[in-house]
């Protein structure tokens, strides 16, 4: 296996040459995509619709075309859904990525073309062992086996003819890598791609805990019940009991920060490696390229096209879009791609917040619809991130998971933000958890500080314990476990919050 290792490792470096021409070229090189993909897709019914044959440049193509969200572009993707193709790219879309989505209730179907998954979901892929190879040059990852957790996937009922699947975009990737890669991976694809996520869960524990896993891929949430599972199998509280050569965790889907503690006390070791990516159902977007760093290099030669709505246009019905040539550090923008599977200047549902633009490096600040802002405070996913972050840390603790929802004025008492969180490992005091939470959010929101001056728009937040396994009891009783489903960490409404007091109260009652 040593000289497997050190072929892969010296294949994967080779690209960093190529990252290395959009890192110093990156507008030059959106543009030239730009062009492409409109020239590709010039001949499909929305490339008629909107006049593509005459779109020269950047701005005519702003002009052509207007924002879109999901329920918008829908209709076409339905259309494809049963069968139609030469809808929205002109290559047959035999693959849905299946996403609860965060921005309603109802499953969103998004289209995954050939080129997206060989130029984008697989060289997304390829990239983040390449950077991870650059970075870390002893790396003897290939010597074992990837850990995969995945989703699962189905054939497509709304095509008769039975040819096209949706399922979560980590099964859509897995069902498509080549054969050979079924050799470095664990655990076997049947039970990787498993519907049935407790079931799954078992089975995955049992099946890989006595492979030679050196690398796990995976969202942390779901990652860390894998995880005690097979601690609990073991006898074990260390996984480096069970995998000694684990090496490095890659991560996404969820900010990795008030998970940190709780995956270096499963694995105590400073040799473990953490590297974040933000791979979605439309693409994969960025990947963290600096060690030692939150940030994530905006990976530029994907066959996505990037633009930007400034964060205070997000709810506009005709929002400033700017280019990635105007974008400033330090500001949040929703996303806006198209894509080489036909998304349209399409809005996903995440705001991004620059950190740098040369080269052009982002961390995802949180979604257009999950922010707290009923009281003029502003309050986004990023910052709740770092708040619980913080207060964790001081106090002790480690979490498993969280959400918030304004509290509103009453007769009797002021307004506040609500907090539930689930700790595996509670802190010190509660009390100085709440005031972590709070000063930390008071230092990085200037709004809601603003709104926490002397108490007067918004007292102390309010911050409820939860047992171990509340949210995941929660997320089971809406169908929503395992793949892609997270659990929405901030809203504008007590929709959430109000259903998993309702779990800590049924709770407390059962056990008087």
């Amino acid at each position: 296996m040593a000289i497997i290792n050190s072929i892969l490792t010296w294949v994967m470096k080779k690209r960093m040459y190529q990252i290395g021409l959009f890192m110093k070229y990156p507008l030059e090189v959106q543009d030239e995509l730009f062009k492409k993909l409109i020239t590709t897709a010039r001949n499909t019914e929305f490339g008629r619709t909107h006049g593509f044959t005459d779109i020269q440049n950047q701005e005519q193509f702003r002009k052509n075309v207007p924002v879109f969200s999901y329920e918008e572009i829908n209709p076409y993707i339905e259309r494809n859904m049963m069968g139609e193709q030469n809808l929205l790219w002109p290559s047959d879309i035999k693959w849905f990525a299946k996403s609860s989505g965060t921005t309603n209730a109802r499953s969103k179907f998004i289209p995954v073309s050939y080129e997206a998954l060989e130029e984008c979901h697989f060289k997304g892929g390829k990239d983040m062992l390449s950077i991870y190879c650059n970075n870390n040059p002893e790396t003897r990852m290939f010597d074992g086996k990837g850990l995969t957790i995945g989703g699962s996937q189905q054939v497509n009922q709304f095509d008769t003819s039975q040819e096209s699947f949706y399922g979560d975009v980590s099964a859509v990737i897995m069902s498509n890598l080549p054969y050979w890669t079924r050799f470095v991976r664990t655990p076997a694809l049947d039970i990787a791609l498993m519907d049935e996520w407790e079931a799954k869960i078992e089975l995955m524990a049992k099946t890989t805990m006595d492979e030679n896993v050196t690398s796990i891929s995976g969202v942390p949430t779901w990652t860390i019940i894998l995880l005690q599972k097979i601690m609990e199998l073991k006898g074990t509280d260390n996984v480096l009991d069970v995998w000694p050569n684990l090496e490095v965790f890659f991560h996404g889907a969820v900010a990795f920060g008030p998970y940190k503690n709780i995956f270096q006390k499963m694995i105590p070791s400073n040799q473990m490696h953490y590297m974040e990516t933000y791979n979605a159902s439309e693409g994969f977007f960025g990947i963290q390229d600096q060690i030692g760093s939150d940030e994530m290099l905006l990976m530029l030669d994907y066959g996505i096209f990037y633009e930007f709505i400034p964060f205070a246009e997000i709810h506009s019905d005709s929002p400033k879009v700017i280019g990635l040539e105007e974008v400033e550090v330090g500001e949040n923008y929703a996303l806006l791609i198209s894509t080489n599977a036909g998304l349209w200047r399409y809005k996903i549902g995440d705001t991004v917040q620059f950190t740098s633009i040369s080269p052009y490096r982002i961390r995802i600040s949180g979604r257009t619809k999950h922010y707290i802002n009923a009281f003029g405070e502003e309050l986004v996913v990023e910052n709740a991130e770092r708040g619980i972050a913080t207060a964790a840390e001081k106090t002790g603790a480690l979490i498993n998971n969280f959400t918030a929802a304004p509290k509103y004025f009453s007769q009797d008492e002021k307004a506040a933000h609500e907090w539930v969180v689930e700790f595996e490992k509670e802190p010190s005091s509660l009390e100085d958890f709440t005031r972590f939470l709070d000063e930390k959010l008071r230092e990085i929101n200037s709004d809601y500080d603003a709104k926490r001056y002397k108490d007067m728009a918004l007292t102390s937040p309010i911050v409820h314990k939860a047992e171990v396994g509340t949210f995941y009891k929660w997320m089971k009783s809406r169908g929503k476990l395992g793949g892609q489903n997270k659990v929405p960490r901030l809203s504008n409404t007590r929709e959430y919050l109000d259903d998993i007091l309702k779990i800590l109260e049924t709770h407390s009652t059962t056990q008087v």
